[in-house]
């Protein structure tokens, strides 16, 4: 990464203008030229043998200190070889530079601290005047006719709003009372007394601008990210994982100035920490590398875990202070990223950051991370999210999972997945695009997964850096393509512009719900099912609909299942997704081919859309039942998802109508990255050699097709499942995967 205004820029992990700052606001800061006088490595030595000996302070010449701060300002952190270089270049010893840095950070860190204490008592004198303004406001209200005293009886519009504005800046204060208390070492409140954390329990707390999730809802200030529609909804895909936690917070802002550290050197490096793939794309760690280089922060790993870490760069069509807003609220983030994250919530907010920006922003957040496959477990996370403005123009946002020891309540205590310092890297290109710097570290209990899916997950193809960089780029495009007023190759006939976002919000649900059904998620309520007929690689799952209007009320039947396909991603996507070859495989076509009514599109390749299907003229159903379905493909897989919808349903829906109460149950196909079984742990098995897989390369001769259906056995939600309906999913998958097969006429 080379060139002015590229990764070079993200070398600096502080401002220099701090110093001027803090002088500004009568703190008293030593010159550098002093080097604080610190003792060198031989006098630091020599004072250890004994309190009586007089400490001896070595001053260093000015060409000195230059060298070092400029040396500083790229690498806070030299290893022994790069300390060793110093020495020679400036005539000091290994030891005196060691100390040098070891002090300079110190003060760096100790700048930092200040300053943003300077930042926190301004916040807070003003929240405090504010509220202050607004208890007289409460105690004297006014009448707005005449002027005077207002009458006791039923609470005005005003003082209602009053009232919430109230408890929201009371809960902002304790905010900033708890994070004053970390940096001045001791309690501050905004009154004689302080506020308990736990004293907004009325009412209003519903209406006073929380999300939720234990963070503040920063609405006034996000930028439009995500499938909002017009009518300013958004899917509710997000459950609360709120609970109360204890932990050391001064520790983990430890552990995320480490992570985000790491995450810096981990991005800007190259080989031969990172090797690159035959094609050029995704790249692969070096683990014995970056065992040389980095230690862990968060302990040390089970035996038993295997580590994944892949790195992959890329454009996107969105500015970075967008997606950073995105990144950073999670309803918005599961959005972007529906097929990979089945849910998240934000459990607390250490800090909120500065400003609009949202540099220096810390939470704890909760995920669950999947593998569009039943014989991939989801991967459950808790994490620390940390995101740092490094430039102008340039972010990093940074995750790392919470060591289970300093979180009391944790009742995972051994969780099948840890989340080494992963992340993205954001800069700003021009006024339209940035560039992403992506890495993903983790390790992971891989006994757990399928021996059919293991090749899949060592060589990072299943939750590696590419994907994510994909599924955001292909995100990125959806949105210019909705935001575009001409589309070619278009079939919009019948429906109007809001019916055809409130198409694309059913569709949405449809996916995600198709995926919560595969992946087995905890969004909802799943009852595993073990028949003695039933494969031990189809997973049967069941639970009841009782109130959701999204989908029909009974007992619901999941069933999926995945399959190594000797063919390549795109013949099979092409084949599932074309409407003439859908009686090769569909019971739902009668027999006959079906017919596109509708073509919404979703990016710039023809397979990224939504459709609305119907039986031809000789075929169709009596019972005006259509089909909608959403495809797309791009480097992490692709997506074959579809639903039976009725035509009055859809009639209003395409004219701008809410698509909530559109009763659905999805079905369809999910296309992985294949890897051959022939790949065992990256050695071939006729020489033992060592080699990478490759998308297009002879590794990697086939995909994996999962199959998945959900059906409604009984309308009644109290109906007993019967063992029969299990065999009828069951063959049905089975006769599904077998269709598929002969016509693509492989075995």
């Amino acid at each position: 990464m080379d060139g002015h205004g590229e990764m070079g820029l993200i070398g600096e992990n502080f401002d220099p203008g701090f110093v001027g700052r803090m002088k500004e606001d009568g703190y008293e800061i030593r010159s550098e030229s002093d080097n604080f006088d610190v003792a060198s490595g031989d006098d630091q030595d020599a004072a250890a043998d004994g309190p009586s000996k007089k400490k001896k302070y070595h001053r260093h010449t000015p060409r000195q200190i230059q060298e070092l701060e400029s040396f500083f300002k790229e690498c806070p952190h030299p290893d022994e070889k790069q300390r060793m270089e110093l020495s020679r270049r400036l005539g000091l010893e290994g030891k005196q530079i060691k100390f040098w840095f070891q002090n300079r950070r110190t003060q760096m860190k100790t700048q930092l601290e200040r300053h943003e204490n300077v930042i926190l008592r301004q916040e807070n004198d003003k929240l405090r005047a504010e509220n202050d303004l607004l208890k007289q406001a409460m105690t004297t209200p006014i009448c707005n006719s005449c002027g005077g005293p207002a009458v006791p009886g039923e609470i005005s519009y005003e003082q209602h709003q009053l009232r919430i504005e109230n408890a929201r800046l009371k809960d902002e204060l304790t905010r900033i009372c708890a994070l004053t208390n970390k940096f001045l070492g001791r309690p501050l409140s905004s009154s004689g007394s302080p506020i308990p954390p736990h004293s907004l329990n009325s009412n209003l707390e519903l209406a006073v601008g929380r999300n939720g999730f234990g963070g503040l809802n920063n609405a006034g200030t996000s930028l439009p990210m995500g499938f909002e529609f017009g009518d300013g909804s958004m899917m509710p895909i997000v459950k609360p994982m709120v609970n109360e936690m204890q932990y050391d917070r001064s520790a983990f802002v430890d552990v995320a100035l480490s992570a985000m550290d790491e995450l810096i050197k981990m991005a800007q490096m190259d080989n031969p920490l990172w090797i690159k793939g035959l094609g050029g794309g995704m790249e692969s760690l070096n683990v014995e590398e970056y065992k040389r280089n980095f230690s862990s922060c968060i302990g040390m790993k089970s035996s038993s875990y295997a580590t994944e870490a892949t790195k992959a760069t890329g454009l996107v069509y969105l500015r970075g202070l967008a997606l950073v807003e995105a990144l950073m609220d999670a309803n918005r983030w599961v959005e972007m990223f529906p097929c990979m994250i089945s849910r998240a919530a934000t459990i607390d907010v250490l800090s909120s950051g500065t400003g609009v920006t949202r540099d220096n922003e810390l939470q704890v957040m909760d995920a669950e991370f999947q593998v569009l496959s039943p014989l991939v477990p989801v991967r459950q996370v808790r994490f620390i999210r940390f995101c740092k403005q490094h430039s102008e123009g340039v972010w990093a946002v940074v995750d790392v999972s919470i060591d289970p020891s300093q979180d009391a309540t944790d009742t995972h205590m051994f969780p099948n997945c840890r989340r080494l310092p992963s992340g993205c890297v954001i800069q700003d290109v021009d006024t339209k695009c940035s560039k992403i710097t992506w890495v993903e570290h983790s390790e992971y209990d891989d006994n757990a997964v399928h021996h059919l899916l293991q090749p899949l997950l060592s060589s990072g193809f299943g939750f590696g850096a590419h994907r994510w960089l994909a599924t955001l780029q292909r995100q990125c495009d959806c949105m210019a393509i909705l935001m575009s007023q001409d589309i070619p190759g278009e079939n919009n006939t019948g429906i109007t512009p809001a019916g055809r976002k409130s198409m694309i919000k059913l569709a949405q649900r449809m996916t995600y719900n198709f995926c919560a059904g595969v992946c087995a998620s905890s969004i909802h309520k799943w009852d595993k099912l073990s028949v003695g007929n039933v494969g031990e690689d189809v997973r049967v799952m069941t639970r009841k609909n009782i109130n959701d209007p999204g989908e029909p009320h009974g007992v619901v039947l999941s069933a999926a299942t995945s399959v190594w396909m000797p063919v390549t991603q795109e013949r099979l996507f092409d084949f599932l997704r074309d409407e003439r070859m859908r009686s090769e495989w569909d019971i739902l076509s009668n027999g006959g081919p079906m017919q596109e009514m509708v073509h919404v599109a979703k990016g710039m390749g023809h397979g990224n859309c939504v459709s609305l299907l119907r039986g031809s003229a000789i075929n169709a159903n009596e019972n005006n039942m259509l089909i909608l379905q959403e495809t797309w493909s791009d480097a992490s897989g692709a997506l074959v998802v579809y639903a039976p919808v009725d035509i009055s349903s859809m009639s209003v829906v395409m004219n701008g109508g809410d698509s909530a109460y559109v009763a659905l149950l999805p079905s369809g196909f999910a296309i992985l990255p294949g890897i051959s079984p022939s790949y065992h742990g990256g050695r071939s098995e006729s020489n033992g050699a060592l080699v990478k897989p490759e998308i297009d390369g002879s590794i990697v001769s086939g995909c994996l097709l999962t199959v998945g259906f959900q059906i409604l056995v009984n309308n009644v939600p109290t109906a007993k499942l019967t063992v029969e309906s299990v065999e009828t999913v069951n063959n049905l998958i089975s006769c599904t995967i077998q269709k598929i097969k002969a016509a693509l006429t492989v075995t």
